[in-house]
């Protein structure tokens, strides 16, 4: 019986990314872009994965000697090859577990995704830089100042370097309107909106939106009422909108003019109408000297 094998114009990027562990080390640095980019890394992984296990269990079958030549070994390396990619991204499967994961650790540490040399079932797939409390998909970060700081910490390191904002102001302010993560904005279906900053969608916003009651000061006083926050996919997105508004807005200029005082920062957020508490700029600045020692 002859043997139909692909042919060359069948193995697209995808299959190309499947056979080559190095290409994923070119998908972990979009994955954190986009929840699409996040599933095709995941996608990519778990088809690495599968072709070393269909590789495994090849090796583990006695061979007939009859097919057994350069040829051969090249036809069927094709062949498991093209399995893996089919065989990946089906709903249920690893890849979606591995999406999860990625999703979650994105948000405070780096992932690599470089799979050993020999894969096997008990081998993990995912191996992150920094020790992240394992949390549910879409879950809230870990609450408290310290596990808030850790978890968060290296993305706001990355949103710094490209805003000049600082990362212990950006973490003093996640913390301060969160509770350190006791308090998030929640979707209606419970799950977080990623909103960090309580940034509220006006009439500009066009991206998705949290709608939950909160309290405003109105005259000094303060009173619950019913606004529409911003949502994201992921806390990445949460703090490079606050990047964006503060150094793309004209109302915060002198606030971005005072990054090297935590005290200035804040009074001048408040002059120009970041929130109506008229407490703001002292227990702002409070949070942002209580990241710094969580950082130190």
């Amino acid at each position: 019986m002859a043997l139909s094998l692909p042919s060359s114009s069948s193995f697209n990027t995808s299959n190309a990314l499947a056979a080559d562990a190095r290409s994923l080390d070119r998908l972990k640095f979009a994955a954190g872009s986009s929840p699409e980019a996040t599933r095709e890394a995941a996608k990519q992984f778990e088809s690495l994965f599968m072709r070393e296990m269909i590789k495994s269990m090849r090796e583990a079958t006695m061979k007939s000697g009859l097919l057994d030549s350069a040829q051969g070994d090249l036809s069927t390396d094709l062949l498991d090859q093209q399995l893996s990619v089919q065989m990946s991204g089906q709903p249920g499967g690893l890849s979606e577990a591995i999406a999860r994961q990625l999703s979650q650790v994105m948000g405070g540490a780096a992932v690599q995704l470089a799979p050993p040399a020999t894969l096997s079932l008990a081998t993990p797939v995912l191996r992150t830089q920094a020790t992240t409390p394992t949390l549910p998909a879409g879950g809230p970060a870990p609450q408290g100042r310290d596990d808030f700081v850790e978890h968060l910490s290296a993305t706001a390191e990355r949103v710094a370097q490209d805003s000049g904002i600082p990362a212990s102001f950006m973490l003093g302010q996640a913390g301060h309107e969160t509770g350190w993560g006791k308090s998030e904005i929640k979707n209606a279906d419970g799950s977080s909106s990623f909103n960090l900053f309580g940034i509220k969608a006006g009439k500009g916003w066009t991206g998705k939106v949290a709608e939950v009651t909160t309290t405003e000061y109105i005259d000094g006083t303060p009173r619950k009422v019913v606004a529409k926050f911003r949502a994201y996919d992921s806390y990445e997105d949460s703090f490079r909108d606050y990047a964006r508004l503060i150094n793309n807005n004209p109302r915060y200029e002198k606030a971005r003019a005072q990054t090297d005082s935590a005290t200035a920062y804040a009074t001048e957020l408040q002059k120009a109408g970041y929130a109506t508490d008229p407490a703001y700029a002292r227990k702002l600045s409070g949070a942002i000297q209580s990241a710094l020692r969580a950082m130190a």
